[in-house]
């Protein structure tokens, strides 16, 4: 009887027509077993006594009465599958806070592992078996545990939602497809999921790509401020150098000066004790005579005064002192010469060691830079290499498409850059006129071009051999004698600011300030035109020399001081 009832499933205790287990389990004459509320509403219903297994049909309705030895093994089944959920649930997870619940549960409610779109139930693995083993139920479609399965249900037909309508965009069930959809396109739900998953992995994957480059953009930036705090110290360490050794040589004149003047006093006072003593030494003799003259006037012996009277009426042994002055030294000047020492010891030196240390800074910034032949004028002439170019007086005939210039003698560089610093070296040896700069890369190319910051350039010129200007508003003499053979370039994009040197002299030539700049800046070369052969030489494109180390010509100036 014991394996008997391990045998027993639950297929044999479920009535056909609710499939749950039986309640009052009846018997028909053909022998099949319902519950008897199922049944009987069944007959109800059909109006006719027909048995829902075979089909066998009554010609009366039979009288129905409780199986009791049914009704007896269904109440042993209920108690045993009670045992068996009450260990079960022991085991399974009670459900938390933002899981789903089973629904059958009583009490506890268990965490449900499958949602039922049939039932629009979700059940704990216990409740969930007969979906598993029932062969009427396992046609039902389980999904993973879910909430609001009355969400899953159109709200019109009360049929689950199984279908994607593409042409309104909206998911609809069977009936919504043929009534209130017509002639619209419609896919499986699941064919729509894979499409719209496959379109979110590919918006992951792009939202990835875009975290990725704005990680990469904050390490880019970190590493700026990395890169602007160590010349920063770098600055600071190398100011802290050259003012040092500005005081230390500051305070070597003071200690000159200061000897000076202490030196011209010690004579002074020197002179005054040697007068002072002088002095003394003659009132000493002074009051001896005095002492005599005064003996010799209480003397009564008329033949002694007469006698001695002429001694003593002569004048004493002294000098006259009446011209004779202690003149205090002049100091009048002295700090000032002092000061003008200082500043011509310091000034020349200081101002070049300064310069070479400026342009060994912004030298670091070198750029590879070529021209761009596409942007030369059709009588420019262009190296291979792209870092030389001169006018040939013949005019090429070269496509003009929107990037050449039309009527001006000049090129821009390939790179273009719209961050950071930058600076390049060009040769201008030779030359009798030419234009050197940058500029931006939406100047206009066709007709004429005005030279100035307001039209998107940032340059400096040579015209007549040796008039050099910085080309602002109005043009700025620049003076140069004699004028530069390389001219360097620098550029802060950010700073807004644009400087040439004199690379030979290591002098600064002129600086654009407080430029405003919105657009990408391309270097300008202006060889200007040939003038019968007195300005053939070309513009060269030099290689940048980068410095050694900036802190050996700071190590330079402290020792010159």
């Amino acid at each position: 009887m014991s394996a008997a009832r391990n045998l027993q499933s639950e297929d044999q205790f479920l009535c056909s027509i609710c499939l749950d287990v039986f309640t009052d389990p009846v018997s028909t004459p053909c022998g099949h077993n319902f519950c008897k509320n199922c049944i009987s509403q069944h007959w109800d219903v059909n109006q006719r006594c027909q048995c829902p297994m075979c089909n066998e049909t009554f010609n009366t309705r039979p009288q129905l009465r409780v199986n009791n030895f049914i009704s007896e093994m269904v109440a042993q089944f209920r108690c045993e599958a009670q045992q068996k959920a009450s260990s079960s649930s022991s085991e399974q997870q009670t459900a938390k806070p933002g899981e789903v619940p089973c629904d059958v549960c009583t009490g506890t409610r268990l965490k449900a592992m499958k949602s039922c779109l049939v039932c629009l139930t979700s059940y704990c693995q216990t409740h969930l078996e007969p979906h598993l083993t029932v062969k009427g139920l396992k046609r039902h479609q389980l999904i993973d545990a879910v909430e609001n399965l009355e969400g899953r249900m159109c709200t019109k037909h009360h049929k689950p939602l199984e279908l994607f309508c593409k042409t309104d965009q909206t998911c609809v069930c069977v009936l919504c497809s043929v009534l209130d959809h017509k002639n619209h396109e419609f896919v499986p739900l699941k064919e729509e999921y894979e499409g719209k998953k496959a379109e979110l992995e590919k918006t992951e994957a792009e939202i990835q790509q875009m975290i990725q480059k704005r990680r990469l953009k904050i390490q880019e930036i970190t590493e700026s401020v990395k890169m602007s705090k160590d010349a920063a110290d770098r600055q600071k360490a190398e100011g802290v150098q050259v003012f040092t050794a500005l005081m230390e040589s500051v305070e070597r004149h003071l200690k000159k000066l200061i000897k000076e003047i202490e030196d011209k006093q010690e004579a002074t006072e020197k002179q005054a004790e040697g007068l002072i003593k002088d002095l003394e030494q003659e009132i000493s003799e002074l009051k001896k005579r005095s002492s005599e003259v005064e003996q010799l006037s209480r003397s009564e012996d008329h033949l002694h005064l007469l006698q001695s009277f002429c001694s003593l009426k002569a004048a004493p042994p002294t000098k006259d002192w009446t011209e004779v002055r202690v003149h205090p030294p002049s100091y009048e000047g002295t700090v000032g010469r002092a000061v003008a020492q200082l500043e011509e010891t310091i000034r020349k030196p200081m101002k070049k060691k300064l310069f070479e240390a400026e342009l060994k800074m912004v030298q670091q910034y070198a750029v590879d830079v070529t021209l761009d032949p596409d942007t030369a004028y059709p009588k420019l002439i262009l190296s291979d290499d792209g870092k030389q170019v001169y006018h040939s007086d013949v005019w090429k005939n070269l496509p003009d498409n929107p990037e050449r210039f039309s009527q001006s003698a000049c090129v821009l560089g390939e790179q273009s850059f719209s961050s950071g610093r930058f600076y390049f070296e060009v040769q201008v040896k030779g030359k009798t006129k030419w234009t050197l700069g940058v500029a931006t890369e939406s100047i206009n190319r066709k007709g004429k071009i005005t030279v100035r910051p307001r039209y998107g350039l940032w340059t400096v010129w040579l015209r007549n051999g040796n008039e050099y200007s910085a080309c602002a508003s109005p043009l700025v003499p620049l003076g140069l004698q004699p004028g530069p053979e390389k001219v360097g370039v620098f550029v802060d994009y950010e700073e807004g600011l644009v400087s040439f040197y004199d690379v030979g002299a290591a002098a600064l030539i002129y600086s654009f300030t407080s430029c405003s700049f919105t657009h990408k800046l391309h270097p300008y070369f202006g060889p200007c035109d040939n003038d019968g052969g007195k300005n053939s030489a070309p513009l060269i494109i030099c290689h940048v020399n980068q410095p050694e180390s900036i802190n050996d010509l700071f190590a330079e100036l402290t020792d010159f001081y």
